[in-house]
Order: structure tokens, then sequence, then C-alpha cells
């Protein structure tokens, strides 16, 4: 697997893409379904459940950008645009705290909905890279 490409999109060289490793659209849906369910219910994960007013919002963009990022169809370009995930976050304070609870639980996630070990691996170390840069504050 490589870094995204100009769209966002995870670029493969040969084979599959992750979006089809993964299981497809149900497969996105059902991850980010448990990702979210995980956030409203676990106060582990409090501060960034505080950053998400509207869950039911959040739970379709975050499956309309993974869709078109994991190299299916480009659902959040259809309706929004590029993505600019970095702008389109600036509003929210986002620090180590907040990326580590969203990298924390995603990573659980994963293991919940029983991503292929090697997948995850490859899927997580691409998401840190971008929750790392969508930090806005420091400390």
């Amino acid at each position: 697997m490589s870094q995204p490409d100009e769209s966002g999109a995870i670029a493969t060289a040969t084979g599959p893409t992750p979006y089809q490793r993964l299981g497809g659209d149900g497969a996105v849906r059902a991850l980010i379904d448990c990702f979210y369910d995980l956030i409203d219910r676990d106060p582990a994960y409090i501060d960034v459940r505080r950053l998400h007013v509207d869950l039911n919002r959040s739970r379709d963009k975050l499956y309309w950008f993974l869709s078109g990022w994991l190299g299916g169809p480009k659902l959040y370009v259809e309706r929004f645009g590029q993505p600019r995930l970095r702008a389109r976050h600036l509003p929210f304070a986002i620090g180590v705290t907040e990326r580590d609870q969203w990298l924390a639980c995603m990573t659980r996630a994963m293991s919940e909905r029983q991503v292929e070990p090697e997948l995850a691996r490859e899927l997580l170390q691409s998401l840190a890279l971008t929750a790392d840069w969508m930090r806005n504050r420091f400390g």
C-alpha cells in the first residue's frame, strides 16, 4: 500500500484495492458504524466524542470519505469536492489526546469487525499519518 494520491485515495500498485480487501460497501459502513458506536458509548473516547455534535452526519461523512480513500466509489468527492481534510477540521481543537483517541477507537473498531490483521496494520499506518496532520493544537 502506498500514500494517498492527489484525490486522497490510497493507490495500489496491483491487486485488489483496500476497499475490496475490506469487503466492499457493506464492510466499510459496518466499520464506520462500529467506530461511531464506540465513540458514543465508551468514555475512553470522550474528547473525540465532544468534537462530533451530530454523530449521524459524522458517520455519513467518514463513510463517504473512506469509501473513496480506500479505492472504492468517491462518494465524498461527488458530494463535496476535494476533501481538504485539514481545512475542514480547523474549526475543531485537535491535539495529541484527540488524535490518539481517534486512532485507538479506529484500532478497536477494526479489531471488533475482524479486519484482516495485515490490512488493519496498513490502514492504521496511513490513518496515523493523516490523524497527526489534522492536529491544530500542540502539546
